[in-house]
């Protein structure tokens, strides 16, 4: 492979880290997980961490930690959001040697961080030893190879938010299946047409993706030799033409996306009933001035096959490649997102998703809720779908970049009667040819 870091980095991308990930390694690459492992700081020792994050509010749980830990004290420092300025800052400071000793990093981007080889395989100091604290779907998104590249800080379980009294116009009850689902949107709709069961978006193919991960979908394969791309699986070509149909008898809202300001305001007045939604959703749909006790939480329906549920978004806490203190590292970001302390500080000071932990969820989501209809809805909803996740889903090294094309392709189903379908097959073959002009090894399943 002959395409040059500095190249690579002009993409947002960059050297290779992992064999697996890429099949051959550029002129570059960085060397930190085939390095000597960095020595634990000696007794007595005084260190500083640096996180880089754009969680509000940070430095107070590190304050935390601090007060306890005098000779390992963590500075945040606040950066934005990876995809609108983050990222880039924090590969340009890789490139230059730099960079924090921590940084926050969406799951889904790990494995495009460990194509510049930006980040540290913990389980060189001894990482593997915290799995078991960890949500297995959570944990199986950080560990590629044998190796462990970031350890979970937030997820994203998916449930089913809704308005029984806008229900009870049809005598609708929350749907089990996605076939009652669509049951009770044709019902609603034709009853009113001014009223949707739900949005669907076709500016963000994030939401469609964890629909095809909750029904069986498996898109990309790490393998020794490179990655098995397969966006038109079964699954996904179900969950396809299931939307597809949805769309085409108007039984979705398309205007707007969940969240926005409009959408906002049809389900303030009762023209959107219900959201299929992240457990993060809560606090955007609690925006909803007139939504105080007319909300619950049901399980998301559910598919012929697959799983009970699945999650959108979630980010994790990386140990970046410069970092001259990664044991330290490890051990603050294990403490941060298991402790009690340092989840229910998270909660109450950054607003974070669901904790990763895998017996304790925050003292304060166990507690009934007044906006959703006094419903203890993280128990009851939320905590056995963070049990229900895929556990063998994985990103990938563009990913975001296969997010922006197939989100285009999809606004085409308005604007030229594309179908989903023919999105996928149109997504999967500009997504291995960008593949392969970076110098990933990749192979189509079909």
């Amino acid at each position: 492979m002959t395409i040059g870091r500095r190249r690579l980095l002009g993409l947002g991308l960059g050297a290779l880290g992992a064999a697996a990930l890429a099949g051959c390694a550029p002129p570059g690459a960085n060397p930190v997980n085939s390095e000597p492992v960095i020595p634990a700081a000696a007794p007595g020792e005084k260190i500083t961490l640096t996180y880089w994050a754009w969680l509000k509010d940070l430095q107070k749980v590190c304050d935390i930690w601090n007060a306890k830990n005098p000779n390992v004290q963590v500075q945040a420092v606040f950066s934005l959001g990876g995809n609108s300025g983050g990222y880039q800052k924090m590969y340009s400071a890789l490139a230059a040697g730099g960079g924090p000793d921590l940084a926050q990093v969406e799951l889904r981007s790990v494995p495009e961080f460990m194509l510049v080889g930006g980040l540290v395989d913990l389980s060189r100091y001894g990482a593997k030893q915290y799995a078991s604290r960890y949500d297995e779907a959570a944990w199986g998104q950080v560990s590629f190879n044998g190796g462990v590249y970031a350890i979970p800080q937030d997820t994203g379980p998916m449930g089913w938010y809704y308005q029984p009294a806008v229900l009870d116009k049809v005598g609708g009850q929350p749907p089990a299946t996605w076939d009652e689902w669509a049951r009770l949107a044709e019902e609603l709709h034709k009853a009113d047409p001014t009223v949707y069961l739900e949005s669907f978006s076709v500016a963000d193919a994030s939401p469609f993706i964890s629909y095809a991960a909750q029904a069986g979908a498996k898109w990309f394969t790490p393998t020794e030799d490179g990655w098995v791309v397969n966006l038109t699986d079964e699954a996904s070509l179900m969950v396809a033409r299931f939307f597809d149909k949805a769309v085409d008898n108007k039984w979705v809202q398309t205007a707007y996306d969940a969240y926005s300001p409009g959408w906002t305001a049809a389900a303030g007045n009762g023209q959107i009933a219900a959201l299929t939604g992240a457990s993060w959703g809560d606090a955007l749909v609690e925006t909803i001035g007139t939504g105080s006790g007319k909300w619950k939480v049901a399980p998301m329906p559910r598919w012929s096959g697959g799983f009970g549920s699945t999650a959108l978004g979630g980010s994790s806490s990386a140990v970046l490649a410069n970092s001259k203190h990664p044991k330290e590292a490890l051990d603050f970001a294990v403490w941060m997102t298991t402790s009690r302390e340092g989840i229910d500080a998270m909660i109450k000071y950054c607003g974070i998703g669901w904790s990763p932990a895998r017996d304790y969820i925050g003292a304060q989501r166990q507690q009934p809720s007044e906006f959703f209809s006094h419903q203890n809805y993280n128990t009851d909803v939320f905590l056995p779908a963070s049990k229900q996740q895929p556990t063998d889903w994985h990103w990938w090294p563009i990913t975001q970049r296969t997010i922006y094309a197939l989100s285009d392709n999809f606004r085409r189903k308005l604007t030229a009667g594309q179908s989903f379908v023919d999105s996928l097959r149109i997504t999967q073959q500009t997504t291995v040819d960008t593949m392969r002009q970076i110098g990933l090894t990749v192979r189509e399943a079909k």
